[in-house]
């Protein structure tokens, strides 16, 4: 069967052994593909080399500090460059969905089970699968080994004892964040292994919500009428895969721990860098019908027969006591657990594993200051966490997944929401956990005022929500090193607010104080001007902000307005007045920054004619749809905060600016259809572009857009909408793609910049999201469709969500922040659903 889009359903890529099984514990709705899929297509990512000629000409001041810059950064300082245009990551299909919670690090399992992206220390990404971490399976029937298999497709160079070269058209692999399953049927023995791996991702809980742990729960099926015996070895390197690992002096050490009625086995794994030291443990749940066993140490390197005929030859590890001896240098350490059961005859069984890790002191690049992990509120700061996190982990995951059940259930059971946006909603949202995501505790000498205090308009030193939930920053993207990139966290906010309010609101406190901040603080920042992001995790974030250096983003049309826009959508859903007070002065003060940006008093902000906003490769000049719907939709909420907040002369003052603002704006942008791209009058000022209704779309997600507060005419916004559904989606690729940036009238992509013919996927979520508000449901369920069934099923790019790619050939920057503004969505079905049923009753 070929769907519409032009690729075989889901169904049709499984193997006959997977595609039409049911049970195995596996919901129906999520991502799934069998072990032997291969992607047809194969991207490449865009490089300085995909350059226009007429874009260097006109750039070429920017390419030359750039690449003074790329030098020093990689050839003098010997580190990373924020943006690598010079080496962008490559296309690697592989990756499933990532281990551990919010904050404290993570590592990323692929779909074929292999261990293979790292973040541990915060922010900084490495691309290694380390190839002696796996499960293995060992089955006995009457004393005596009849399989053993590494659960793997892979067959390596190295570690030629062991048995590889799982048949990947036996299994299958499952998503649905933040648990994913895998289905392995074993050929010839009549068994099949269910492995469930569960994070501790649960919206509205802040404490294990933070935790650096994962669990493997696996289901054994025994379909034979005889009983079996069933191990499962865990084996896992001492490190990362990083050149870390041979530097010496790492050690294993087994361990048991007894709390609370429950007790817990396995293996420390101590590794002892430098900077940022950390300490991984595997563990198992002591049971009267288990046997643990384990290997503290063994070398990952050459054959490795002797732990494979220590496991064959009984189905356990020999469990030697005490610690390994610390690794020399150049030499690798890794250990093994394994945890066997019965299974009797048609009957089925369980055993469990947790991967913890405890990097709970941290520091970032600069190696000035020392921070702490959230979770080590709970845990401690001594790094000795691991025991306590396996055991804590493996008594509570069973309560995680009622939390993550409950909370998933009226989506996956709404039928009137097609399949793929289930997936996509909840896949989508690993961002928040593998965008470099730290989150840690505010010192408590800390004065995050700049000074100024509230009676100046100013910020309490310790604001509550940061004193009692900490600071939380991630990446742009895992390409794009800045965290906390404001023009782009607007989009990606949606997750944050709608399920983890507290961190959305602390970083709204951290980006109201840092406002203040001018070149006496910090040398990258001007006063009464939101940072473009907060800096790079290779430096000292929170210290040295605007880390990007592309442009000086101090004459930046967009960032003032996002942030004032997200204080008010904030406060319509959470409806915290005292966020609305404190945040009520610095919206004043940006806004007023703002403001000299309307150069000729017409009420309506001009662009300068260079890249002054998101789209910072895509040329504007002039008042625009993007910057004057967003400074338009500004003063609509500052009327509204003014209005609650009793300020009659705020509000006659905004009220003012709105009206002049918007006859301005109709006058100088509407084209009968839509809203030209920008008012220059040059040839390709008529553009249609996709995001010409982001303030709107503001607006109404923070239940404004009609009323008093005015400033786009409902019939006006569904005519573009329309428009760019006709142009920018059907007329793109078939339709089959989402929406491209920009459009010409006739039908053709807007090539006039490196950004105008792309598809940026967070932005194309987020029209989707202004469609539904506006009653076009379909439309933009359509829209967003073409952006998930692109990425995820034809391209190969799950888990790493890019931010743009183009009609054919090439993608940029993969993992990235903005797709999570399918959450936007979430939100607009909800407040669609509800009005139904409020016109209704």
């Amino acid at each position: 069967m070929t769907t519409e889009w032009g690729e075989k359903s889901t169904a049709d890529l499984m193997s006959r052994y997977v595609s039409k099984e049911k049970g195995y514990g596996v919901p129906e709705e999520g991502w799934r593909i069998c072990l032997a899929h291969e992607f047809k297509e194969k991207r490449s990512p865009y490089q300085a080399k995909d350059v226009s000629l007429s874009f260097i000409w006109e750039h070429v001041g920017l390419g030359i500090r750039y690449l003074k810059w790329w030098y020093k950064k990689t050839r003098v300082e010997k580190k990373a460059p924020f943006i690598d245009m010079f080496a962008p990551l490559p296309l690697r299909q592989i990756y499933g969905a990532p281990l551990g919670g919010i904050g404290g690090g993570t590592i990323t399992r692929g779909w074929r089970g292999e261990f293979c992206r790292w973040q541990l220390n915060p922010g900084m990404y490495h691309y290694k699968t380390v190839v002696a971490n796996q499960f293995t399976v060992c089955l006995r029937r009457g004393g005596q080994t009849v399989y053993q298999q590494v659960l793997s497709v892979e067959r390596p160079p190295t570690l030629q004892g062991w048995n590889w070269g799982y048949c990947g058209e036996y299994a299958f692999y499952h998503a649905l964040y933040p648990r994913a399953w895998t289905v392995y049927h074993l050929p010839g023995q009549n068994l099949t292994l269910t492995c469930r791996q569960v994070s501790p991702v649960i919206p509205h809980e802040y404490q294990d919500s933070s935790l650096p742990v994962a669990v493997f729960v696996w289901d054994i099926q025994n379909h034979n009428d005889h009983d079996l015996e069933v191990s499962i070895m865990f084996t896992m390197v001492n490190g990362s895969g990083h050149k870390s690992d041979k530097k010496g002096g790492h050690w294993n050490e087994p361990f048991h721990l007894e709390k609370e009625g429950e007790s817990v086995s396995g293996v420390l794994l101590h590794h002892c860098t430098p900077v940022n030291p950390f300490t991984m443990s595997i563990a198992a749940r002591e049971q009267p019908d288990r046997h643990i066993s384990h290997q503290t140490a063994f070398s990952p390197s050459g054959t490795c027969s002797s732990l494979w005929t220590d496991l064959i030859a009984d189905g356990r590890l020999d469990s030697p006591t005490g610690a390994s001896p610390p690794t020399s240098k150049g030499e690798k350490v890794a250990a093994a657990l394994a945890v066997g059961c019965s299974v009797a005859a048609q009957s089925r069984n369980t055993l469990e594993f947790c991967l913890s890790w405890d990097m709970p002191r941290i520091t970032f690049g600069s190696r000035e200051r020392e921070h702490f992990r959230w979770y080590t509120r709970y845990f401690g700061t001594k790094g000795d966490a691991c025991p306590s996190l396996s055991h804590h982990a493996l008594t509570h995951y069973s309560q995680w997944e009622r939390s993550i059940e409950e909370w998933q259930r009226p989506v996956l059971q709404d039928s009137s929401l097609p399949s793929w946006y289930k997936s996509a909603l909840f896949n989508e949202l690993y961002f928040v956990v593998d965008g470099g995501s730290v989150w840690t505790e505010l010192p408590e000498d800390a004065d995050i005022s700049g000074g100024l205090r509230s009676k100046d308009g100013g910020l309490p030193a310790q604001p509550d929500v940061i004193k009692e939930y900490g600071r939380f920053a991630y990446l742009e993207g895992q390409e794009y090193r800045m965290y906390n990139t404001y023009d782009v966290h607007f989009y990606a906010s949606y997750a944050l607010i709608m399920l983890w309010p507290k961190l959305a609101l602390s970083v709204q406190y951290e980006i109201g104080e840092l406002h203040l901040m001018s070149g006496r603080h910090s040398y990258v920042k001007t006063k009464d001007v939101v940072p473009h992001d907060i800096g790079d995790p290779d430096d000292e974030p929170w210290q040295r902000l605007n880390a990007y250096l592309i442009h000086d983003t101090a004459g930046w049309k967009d960032l003032n307005l996002k942030f004032v826009l997200q204080v008010y959508r904030d406060f319509h859903l959470t409806q915290d007045n005292q966020y609305l007070c404190d945040m009520w002065p610095i919206c004043k003060a940006v806004m007023e920054s703002e403001l000299k940006f309307d150069l000729d008093g017409d009420g309506l902000i001009e662009n300068s004619g260079y890249a002054d906003q998101t789209y910072d490769g895509w040329k504007v000049t002039g008042p625009s749809a993007y910057c004057g719907g967003l400074w338009l939709a500004s003063l609509c909420v500052m009327c509204k905060m003014a209005e609650v907040l009793k300020s009659d002369a705020s509000l006659q003052y905004y009220k003012d600016l709105l009206d002049r603002g918007s006859a301005a704006y109709d006058k100088l942008l509407w084209n009968g259809k839509y809203y030209n791209y920008d008012s220059s009058g040059r040839e390709l000022s008529n553009s249609v572009m996709s995001d010409q209704c982001a303030g709107h779309w503001f607006l109404r997600a923070s239940g404004l857009g009609d009323g008093e507060y005015q400033a786009f005419p409902k019939e006006k916004i569904q005519s573009a909408l329309k428009s760019v559904f006709d142009l920018n989606v059907m007329s793109f690729a078939g339709g089959h793609m989402g929406a491209v940036n920009g459009m010409r009238p006739e039908g053709v992509p807007d090539r006039s910049s490196v950004q105008s013919d792309e598809v940026w996927t967070g932005v194309v979520y987020g029209l989707a999201a202004t469609m539904i508000h506006e009653g076009m449901r379909d439309e933009g369920m359509r829209t967003a469709e073409g952006c998930y069934r692109t990425v995820w099923e034809r391209l190969g790019m799950a888990f790493q969500t890019p931010e743009a790619y183009s009609e054919k050939g090439v993608f940029r920057s993969l993992a990235y922040m903005r797709p999570l503004s399918i959450w936007a969505m979430q939100l607009a079905l909800s407040t669609s659903q509800t009005n139904s049923t409020s016109a209704q009753n």
